[in-house]
């Protein structure tokens, strides 16, 4: 019979043009039995297998772009994130603020783990700077003119909040002149800042452990397979939207206040919060996840050491939530607004929500509306918070915070009365810390070494494609193509009570499989090219290259 098949064999290669090559067979038998893998094949189990290669994908991309770009590849008209602005802070919202980038917050009033090598020297400084400050404090106060800038009708509260901002925003730029050009001289590091002014920030993430909407409950209860998962945690997606009014940034990062593994004791308790983030006045928005910390890819200074930011929207929270809730609010505010900075300058050096970090970063956040300020120091350790990480990621980050302080008291006869010097021993500590190298430390250790940036890429066309989409893809601009609707009369007549059953069903929410926001960002027609434009002895090559990760 054998000898019977590869006469067969031989006729057939003599008679055909093709050239096969002999098989090299390989051993039939090994030491040890060789087993293939078995894996669980439940529809739970197939999903997870999925993310986790997703996830190793996006780890396994060369440059900065296409990780970033890699995230939002599964969604044609973007993902329905939960927007986070920084100006709105709904009440009770510090439990939510912790659980989804899972921080342990402590309130110091000299911030003990920090200020520990500065004190002295900023004692001595403090002589020199304030009679400078008091100047621009008067100034500002007293005799610069801004009726061009707000109305006079301070009971307003959107006038107050106006106010409240332009001032904060005045003071912050003559205090940070002024200290920038006292002790550049004697602060070197402070010399290679890069100073930004209403700097874009925004950060895109995911995490876990919430219920599921009730339109998703309800989805699963009528899938046989997935009935009984119905009420389980799932990840939803986080935009957050920043709005700082000054940072300064460096080529080195800050050192860490303490060691990674330190951040993994129980002491830092982290609360959890299961209610959809819908129960407390968030909501949702479609769009492209975006993680922007000021600057593009790139930029050699691409660290942060501070964050000044308003306060002006304490002006619309209503005075009968009490002191309590006004001091959360301002602590929501540095939580979220420290950590849309990090995770972006994580997303930077290689890292993602998905990938975790390999060593710590730290900021320093102030917010102040120029008479009224608070202080933070923030030290991200770890970026995975989705899925089981919810619950099993021994990292937790930390910050910690001062409550609010108060500069002065008031400006009479051309003289600041009650002047709080802790306030600026605050920030000289803030300008005095020295970032530093990471010694033994690979700082990009999930980035090549050849291309780190789409800049890096040799190939012309490819960097140039790639170039183009990512920014166009980080402008957010809407799709030419609008996104499939519903309309209110569907949802009426043929959704909720089913009214016209002889019609025909050719709209997607009528058809099996089929749904067109599940699109995926590059199904789509490439750019056509016209045939005087076609590549010499390629006439048929109609449509242009695409170099989607």
């Amino acid at each position: 019979m054998g000898r019977f098949r590869w006469d067969r064999v031989r006729t057939i290669m003599r008679k055909s043009t093709i050239r096969i090559k002999p098989l090299k067979y390989e051993q039939e038998y090994t030491d040890t039995p060789q087993y293939p893998p078995i894996l669980d094949i439940s529809y739970e189990a197939r999903i997870e297998r999925e993310k986790n290669a997703w996830h190793e994908k996006i780890k396994s991309l060369k440059t900065v772009e296409e990780k970033l770009f890699e995230i939002n590849m599964p969604r044609y008209y973007g993902w329905k994130p939960i927007m986070l602005w920084e100006e709105l802070i709904p009440y009770n919202a510090m439990p939510f603020a912790q659980h989804v980038t899972r921080t342990h917050f402590k309130e110091f009033k000299d911030l003990p783990h920090y200020s520990t090598g500065l004190e002295e020297e900023s004692h001595k400084l403090l002589g020199q700077i304030k009679p400078w400050i008091e100047e621009a404090l008067i100034f500002e106060y007293k005799y610069r003119s801004r009726k061009h800038e707000h109305l006079n009708n301070e009971e307003d509260p959107i006038t107050s909040i106006s106010l409240d901002n332009i001032m904060g925003r005045s003071i912050v730029q003559q205090i940070n002149r002024i200290l920038l050009g006292t002790l550049s001289n004697k602060v070197p590091h402070l010399l290679k800042c890069q100073v930004e002014t209403d700097p874009r920030v925004e950060s895109f993430w995911s995490a876990g452990g919430m219920n599921p909407p009730t339109f998703l409950r309800l989805r699963k209860e009528k899938v046989p397979w997935l009935k009984d998962a119905a009420d389980k945690p799932v990840d939803r997606w986080f935009q957050y939207l920043g709005s700082p009014v000054l940072q300064l940034r460096h080529e080195l990062p800050l050192p860490a206040i303490v060691q990674m593994h330190e951040s993994e004791s129980p002491d830092f308790d982290v609360p959890f919060f299961r209610y959809d983030p819908k129960v407390i006045g968030y909501h949702e928005a479609r769009r492209l996840g975006t993680n922007i910390p000021g600057f593009w890819p790139g930029d050699p200074c691409e660290f942060g050491l501070l964050s000044y930011h308003h306060r002006g929207h304490m002006h619309k929270r209503l005075l009968q939530y009490g002191e309590e809730d006004r001091a959360e609010a301002v602590h929501v505010q540095a939580i979220l607004a420290s950590y849309g900075w990090l995770l972006p300058q994580a997303c930077y050096q290689g890292f993602s929500t998905f990938n975790d970090m390999t060593y710590p970063l730290v900021t320093q956040t102030v917010i102040t509306n120029g008479k009224l300020w608070s202080f933070y120091v923030y030290q991200l350790n770890t970026t995975l918070v989705h899925s089981e990480h919810t619950a099993n990621n021994p990292r937790r980050n930390l910050c910690w915070g001062t409550p609010e302080l108060k500069l002065f008291e008031g400006i009479e006869d051309g003289r600041v009365i009650g002047f709080n010097d802790d306030v600026l021993k605050y920030l000289l500590k803030f300008y005095l810390n020295t970032p530093q190298v990471r010694e033994g430390v690979e700082m990009k250790p999930y980035l090549d070494v050849a291309q780190k940036h789409i800049a890096d890429i040799a190939e012309d066309k490819r960097r140039e494609w790639l170039e183009v989409e990512f920014k166009h893809m980080y402008s957010n601009r809407p799709r030419h193509v609008l996104p499939y609707e519903v309309y209110q009369w569907e949802r009426i007549y043929k959704i909720w009570h089913k009214t016209r059953p002889l019609e025909a069903r050719r709209r997607p929410f009528e058809l099996q499989n089929v749904r067109p926001m599940m699109r995926r960002y590059d199904e789509h027609v490439p750019q056509y090219i016209p045939k005087k434009l076609r590549e010499i002895g390629k006439p048929k090559k109609k449509f242009e290259d695409t170099y989607y990760p």
